[in-house]
């Protein structure tokens, strides 16, 4: 009896943790060094909740972005697309390209030396559905404590945030709210002071954060996007119109 528990336990140690796995992706040189790859990727898997380890060309992956004739978007000079062997999570990465919200992120990448990047847009885009499944209650408090100190929150405290940025319930209004949220840590002036465990790169010794660093983890933004995405959008009025 303990010899056959010994090898079930066996087996089932050996099993993949693909919950746990990162999500490889065999990149290009020409991609990777652009500063295009690292863009993108982190782009997804925030909003995904993936973990997504770029790995060289040729490399044993889940997917690679491949030169093609059939491509997902189109830089420096050619087409690429996403091949994938046909992890779930893989062909969420490769709707999540043809979607609006990808669409919009491939063509809002800008290279250090100019370069653009393009969306082909010949097939219809898929719909990749988010849902917000953190707790609501942790990403209330979350905020109040962690964004409050610039952001108005609620009711809570909207004597407290500073006139300089929007409340919460403004950029609940925007369109690509959720890409806002999920991408914050790269929008400035954040990149200069937030830490986000096994997300973004330590702080440069030598560039010290201007201010008490706001440090959290991927569970914390989970929860505060659950906790946005409950929130009433803010009645802006009609659009302004501009002669």
């Amino acid at each position: 009896m303990r010899i056959v528990r010994a090898v079930l336990f066996m087996v089932w140690g050996a099993l993949p943790l693909r919950a746990e796995e990162a999500l490889r992706l065999s990149v290009p040189t020409a991609l990777e060094q652009s500063g295009y790859a690292q863009f993108l990727v982190q782009r997804f898997a925030l909003k995904a909740g993936l973990r997504i380890e770029r790995v060289a060309e040729g490399a044993d992956a889940e997917m690679a972005f491949v030169a093609s004739d059939a491509p997902s978007f189109e830089g420096l000079g050619q087409g690429w697309a996403l091949e994938h062997n046909g992890d779930p999570r893989a062909i969420d990465f490769a709707d999540w390209l043809r979607s609006d919200i990808g669409r919009r992120t491939i063509e809002s990448f800008t290279a250090s030396d100019g370069s653009r990047f393009a969306a082909v847009t010949q097939r219809p885009a898929a719909q990749v559905a988010l849902s917000y499944d953190g707790n609501r209650v942790e990403g209330e408090r979350l905020s109040l404590a962690l964004c409050g100190r610039c952001h108005v929150i609620n009711e809570t405290n909207r004597m407290n945030g500073m006139g300089s940025t929007p409340s919460f319930s403004v950029l609940r209004s925007m369109a690509d709210w959720d890409d806002r949220f999920a991408t914050f840590h790269l929008r400035n002036p954040h990149p200069s002071f937030t830490q986000i465990a096994e997300i973004t790169d330590p702080f440069d010794p030598t560039l010290p954060p201007p201010m008490v660093p706001l440090e959290m983890t991927q569970g914390d933004l989970d929860a505060i996007l659950a906790y946005v995405s409950g929130l009433s959008p803010a009645d802006l009025g009609a659009p302004l119109q501009v002669q």
